[in-house]
């Protein structure tokens, strides 16, 4: 490979050579056409570019700027815009399917016909291409109980959910659908399933009795409930009169205080890990953030500013504690896994998530608006809303840039800054090097060639739509081991891919806002604004010793060039570290709560 050097009003400007830059371009159209195409866009351009890097000053590179590079990158934009008809969801169901992931899920109509279903179910059911309830795999003496609770969520305006328990074909095993009557974008009336096969959990007799005080003989009789066993059944097996069985329910129903044999079973079901079955609302306008499983649903906040914008915020954990300010990163995961926003309400902790412009409803900001300015000034505008005058900052990862800047913009409001994976400024061009390729790519191209970072983030967003949030994580950080982990956790993933809703979701993507936020101040060298606090305030950095974007290498540039901040080193944890180890985040963010 070989490159060119010329003069463009009086600049230095390094380019690609005549090769690299076809080549280039033609993989740049690829991706214009199919998203799916731009992994090798990024591979190619890594392989062309990276020399360049090492020709250029770091504190002013100028690469590739020119008018035929950038008039491509241009038309580039237009084709992303234009995708094929196949990226709309015309009738908006598989926006309802959305939520689910790895849960079977599937919409039926009035006639009892699988309109949609999602990859999960096809796989667990091996349902044909045109499906009906019959082809489900339950026993055949179940099937008239799911077809008439069907016809109940169809008929009846007062019943929009409803939880059944059915026989799968496979002995032994239980199927609980989770029904729930939604609309599709045509105005037809569907019924959401969601399905998990379950068996209990072992040792669940042992729960039962702890929790309600039962005898084993009550726990046993409730377990064979669980199991679809009729009252006759439970007799014949243990040898009892029906009327003894009877009685000893009655017992069951006074210690669970329930008050009839479904809202029993109910309850045992409700001790059994379903987590992954919780059916929601079909997405809409974007007024609660919904998880799908065992995430609690939050409402959105809004705040009207000066200019008109209106700007969304969440609050999570104990709406009457002390609050922490929480910076989600450019992903926008604004949600923890559920026992973190669960411990998070036990320990008094009002965590205050800013959707910054851009992101979810929060409207963006203009083009000639200095979006660094905007968000800070909106953030300081929401905890004031929220009576706040001075709490801690918890930031992930790049966002140690905006609590850095809050901090010194506003000396008085903070107690201290807990940064988990967190990125000082970068000032050395082995620090972009050193990076996994994904991260390199973008943080990359928004240092040396901004101007050109639109639409590489844009391409990457349509990507992430295309492949779906897990398969684009897996791509972004599958050379960190710790991170995958992390993706493969349910409860994690799910705080993720719920979060994460408010940057890209079928409805929204928040590309504009992302590039944005790389090309203003966070790649310069910010050094100055790091120094300046201290003495005034702690900084404390967890970071993980499988970073993708901050490698320890990285890592130990920062605790030399900044001593006095407190750094921990998370073992086994990567970017994702928060959603593995917020408990020993939360332990150092709770000293530094404002009495």
């Amino acid at each position: 490979m070989t490159s060119t050097r010329r003069m463009t009003d009086q600049i230095d400007v390094v380019t690609l050579s005549d090769a690299d830059r076809a080549a280039a371009i033609d993989r740049l159209y690829d991706v214009a056409l199919d998203p799916g195409r731009y992994e090798a866009l990024l591979d190619h351009w890594e392989s062309a570019i990276g020399p360049l890097r090492a020709r250029v000053d770091l504190n002013a590179p100028r690469l590739l700027d020119e008018p035929q590079i950038s008039e491509h990158f241009r038309r580039a934009t237009e084709f992303l815009d234009r995708l094929a008809p196949e990226e709309t969801d015309r009738d908006g169901l598989r926006a309802i399917l959305a939520p689910f992931d790895r849960v079977p899920a599937l919409l039926l109509d009035r006639c009892r016909t699988i309109r949609a279903a999602n990859p999960a179910a096809h796989q667990a059911m091996d349902l044909p291409a045109t499906a009906r309830l019959c082809d489900l795999p339950i026993h055949e003496g179940d099937m008239d109980a799911l077809a008439g609770a069907l016809d109940l969520m169809f008929d009846s305006r007062e019943k929009d959910t409803a939880v059944l328990r059915v026989r799968s074909v496979q002995a032994g095993q239980l199927i609980v659908f989770r029904l729930q009557r939604c609309v599709a974008a045509d105005g037809t009336v569907l019924v959401l399933a969601a399905s998990n096969e379950i068996s209990m959990p072992p040792g669940f007799c042992e729960i039962l009795i702890e929790a309600f005080d039962l005898t084993q003989t009550e726990a046993d009789i409730l377990c064979h409930l669980v199991d679809c066993r009729s009252v006759n059944e439970i007799a014949s097996e243990r040898g009892r009169s029906v009327d003894t069985i009877r009685a000893q329910i009655k017992s069951l129903l006074a210690k669970t205080e329930t008050h009839s044999q479904l809202e029993l079973v109910r309850l045992a079901l409700s001790m059994i890990d379903m987590t992954a079955m919780t059916v929601r609302a079909a997405p809409g306008p974007r007024v609660v953030s919904r998880g799908y499983a065992a995430l609690a649903e939050r409402d959105f906040k809004s705040l009207v500013m000066p200019d008109g914008r209106r700007v969304d915020y969440l609050v999570i954990g104990a709406p009457r504690g002390r609050p922490v300010l929480y910076l989600p990163l450019d992903f926008g995961l604004v949600r923890w896994p559920a026992s973190a926003e669960t411990c998070a309400t036990l320990r008094g902790l009002k965590v205050i998530v800013p959707l910054r412009p851009g992101y979810g409803l929060s409207d963006m900001v203009t083009r000639g608006a200095d979006y660094d300015a905007s968000l800070c000034d909106d953030t300081m505008r929401i905890l004031r809303a929220e009576g706040v005058t001075r709490c801690p900052i918890l930031c992930l990862s790049g966002d140690a840039f905006y609590a850095v800047k809050l901090a010194r913009l506003n000396p008085f409001a903070f107690s201290g800054i807990v940064a988990c994976s967190g990125m000082l400024p970068l000032t050395r061009r082995e620090q972009f090097e050193r990076m996994h390729k994904w991260h390199r790519f973008i943080l990359a191209g928004a240092k040396y060639t901004p101007h050109l970072l639109p639409f590489m983030v844009k391409a990457g967003f349509l990507l992430a739509r295309k492949i779906g949030k897990r398969n684009f994580l897996h791509a972004v950080y599958g050379n960190s081991a710790a991170d995958v982990a992390v993706i493969e956790d349910p409860e994690a993933f799910e705080a993720l891919a719920t979060g994460s809703e408010v940057a890209l979701s079928d409805k929204h993507s928040a590309h504009e806002a992302f590039a944005r936020q790389l090309i203003s101040g966070q790649l310069e060298d910010w050094s100055s604004e790091v120094e300046a606090l201290r003495g005034k305030l702690p900084l404390i950095f967890m970071n993980g010793a499988d970073d993708p974007q901050v490698p320890l290498a990285t890592l130990e540039e920062f605790r030399r060039d900044y001593p006095w901040i407190e750094f921990h080193l998370l073992e086994e944890a990567g970017q994702l570290a928060f959603f593995r180890h917020w408990r020993r985040v939360l332990d150092r963010v709770t000293p530094l709560l404002a009495d």
